[in-house]
């Protein structure tokens, strides 16, 4: 007998099999788009079924409008659809008139849904990343365009004030040069995010240089540093210098904003991991600690707990997000355990090397 148009298609017997197991979302709509096949991705990802209104799930005014053109005129077509939060998606929809033997039924769609997600972020943090910066690099040359004015202006016979201003510039021109090696550090290493690092390094190594690199500065804040090699030195597949990076800027953030607590701790021990053996790295400090919603948020780009605290210490706001993304090229990830009143523990896993 003739089928239907509204009947819910059978993959068994109606050719859908290969549809059912790709991977991407696929629906068959009919005139009325009602779901007539949804495959296992579409059921997975969507909360739709065979047999039930397409409204159920989707109330996109937008993707409704292009499927009837679609049947209107028989060109596929292709639209941005977003689902909204608290989980929010982005997909690109391929909207196609569906042929039936020799030519179109004039009714049946399909759909298919190619997840745009990470792309969408990705753009998005980039923006926001170049907004960001720009309103970073704004201030520190605000403030030397006004003293520039001033000493050309009614200071200019001023020594005093002239003295005083031309330090400020400076001050505000090293601070611009700190920001712009901290963004052509980020530029290098998502570069090569996806490279793995080939050689190896020494725990004992890398603990003993960054403690003594580091003694100076951390005596200008008041704070000692006590590092604590392993009991036999071990080596940790990763690149030198940007693990170097990464616990300078640990250890120098604990003797910026921990100070108070007189020492920082550098540290290393062994510990299990599901493919062998693995070291961990620790900063720990004695400052007044991080409170726990800022936590998550402390690696983003030029999140800082305390704006002015972080000027007052030379900071960009980027240091972390480096550490984070050298991090990453290491398959590591930072963790961070904090106590007001107590201080805080930055941490981060390697494992150790088998050939080294």
């Amino acid at each position: 007998r003739p089928k239907a148009l509204d009947e819910p298609a059978k993959p068994a017997n109606g050719g859908y099999q290969i549809l059912g197991s790709i991977g991407v979302p696929v629906l068959l709509l009919s005139s009325a788009n009602t779901v007539l096949f949804a495959n296992r991705s579409a059921e997975a990802v969507f909360p739709v079924r065979t047999g039930a209104s397409l409204l159920e799930g989707f109330r996109n005014p937008e993707l409704l409008k292009a499927i009837e053109e679609v049947r209107e005129i028989g060109v596929s077509q292709t639209v941005h659809y977003r689902e909204a939060p608290p989980r929010e998606r982005f997909f690109l929809v391929g909207i196609h008139p569906v042929e039936d033997g020799g030519g179109r039924d004039g009714a049946r769609v399909a759909l298919s849904f190619v997840d745009t997600t990470e792309n969408v972020l990705i753009q998005r943090m980039r923006s926001d990343f170049i907004a960001n910066a720009s309103h970073e690099l704004r201030t520190p040359l605000s403030t030397i365009r006004g003293f520039i004015e001033t000493i050309r202006g009614h200071a200019r016979k001023d020594e005093a004030a002239t003295d005083r201003f031309l330090a400020i510039m400076q001050e505000q021109a090293e601070r611009m040069s700190r920001l712009l090696d901290d963004l052509l550090s980020l530029s290098r290493l998502e570069m090569k995010g996806h490279v793995l690092p080939a050689s190896t390094v020494s725990v004992n190594g890398l603990i003993g240089a960054v403690a003594e690199d580091l003694s100076d500065i951390a005596d200008g804040y008041g704070v000692s540093i006590e590092s604590t090699k392993l009991a036999g030195d071990l080596v940790v597949r990763g690149d030198e210098d940007e693990l170097t990076s990464v616990l300078i800027n640990l250890v120098e953030n604990a003797c910026k904003y921990g100070s108070s607590g007189g020492k920082v701790e550098l540290y290393a021990e062994t510990v299990d991991l599901p493919s062998g053996a693995g070291v961990r790295f620790s900063v720990r400090d004695y400052g007044p600690g991080i409170a726990e919603e800022h936590i998550p948020r402390l690696t983003e780009r030029f999140y800082r707990v305390d704006v002015e605290e972080s000027r007052k210490a030379k900071g960009t706001g980027l240091g972390l997000a480096i550490v984070k993304h050298i991090l990453n090229r290491h398959e590591s990830r930072l963790r961070v355990e904090s106590v007001r009143g107590q201080g805080s523990t930055f941490s981060f896993t390697l494992p150790v090397s088998k050939s080294g």
